[in-house]
């Protein structure tokens, strides 16, 4: 979907450069953009390549041991329903990490193995568990103490003071991440509240009585005949029985 957006964009920008006659200008401005992109990347670049290696350094000196630690409590809080052992606690915390330290492109694959560990304890692999929603909006909404790749842009267009926005940042991440906590356990409070679909009714197998065959008229059973009825019809049948001698 995102494409066709990226070229309805670039289709409008053609027609109305095209009607007003500064066809030149969108093509200025197309390798103006390229030009800038890889100057922001090559300054990413050095940032990025700066702050991972005193990520590493961190990992080896046991500070991020240390901060995971410290975060282990919260992390389970937070997802109750995944197992302390459970290889994606080490991958949620790994993410946590890094988002603090302002490294999204350290805490994505971090988030990635963590979502992919999620999914071994997912019974309906088309439907994300609630661990996983937590942890796309913590992901998503993470408290940034350093924001990195901020600074790293504001260097590179030569801000007077990169810095400034540490303090603004760390706010408005946190005010964030409280309202992306918030409503996570709302919706897992309502997710628990709803009473739980009815299964589908099986109907018990209680024996059939034997069906009776109806019995026709013709066979149906006379009713019981009184013996002065009988001998009554006795009589009248030998009264009745031809007696002619036949030679």
């Amino acid at each position: 979907m995102i494409h066709l957006i990226w070229v309805a964009l670039i289709f409008i920008g053609f027609v109305f450069a095209a009607a007003q006659g500064n066809i030149e200008v969108v093509t200025k401005a197309a390798f103006d953009g390229a030009a800038t992109g890889v100057t922001v990347c090559f300054g990413l670049i050095s940032v990025l390549v700066f702050w991972m290696g005193m990520m590493k350094l961190a990992e080896d000196g046991g500070l991020l041991q240390k901060i995971s630690r410290l975060l282990a409590p919260i992390v389970a809080f937070l997802f109750p329903d995944v197992p302390r052992n459970h290889p994606a606690m080490g991958y949620i915390l790994s993410n946590m990490s890094a988002n603090l330290l302002g490294l999204g492109n350290a805490a994505t694959p971090m988030g990635i193995k963590a979502m992919q560990e999620l999914q071994t304890l997912n019974p309906d692999k088309q439907t994300a568990t609630p661990a996983m929603c937590t942890l796309l909006a913590l992901n998503t909404a993470s408290i940034t103490l350093i924001p990195t790749t901020l600074i790293a842009i504001r260097l590179n267009y030569h801000s007077a003071n990169p810095t400034e926005i540490v303090g603004t940042t760390l706010v408005a991440t946190a005010i964030a991440t409280f309202a992306a906590i918030v409503a996570d356990r709302w919706y897992r409070g309502r997710e628990l509240r709803r009473p739980p679909a009815n299964p589908p009714s099986q109907t018990a197998l209680t024996p059939q009585p034997p069906q009776t065959t109806a019995t026709p008229a013709s066979s149906s059973t006379a009713p019981p005949v009184s013996s002065h009825a009988a001998r009554r019809t006795g009589i009248t049948a030998v009264q009745n029985r031809d007696t002619t001698w036949k030679g």
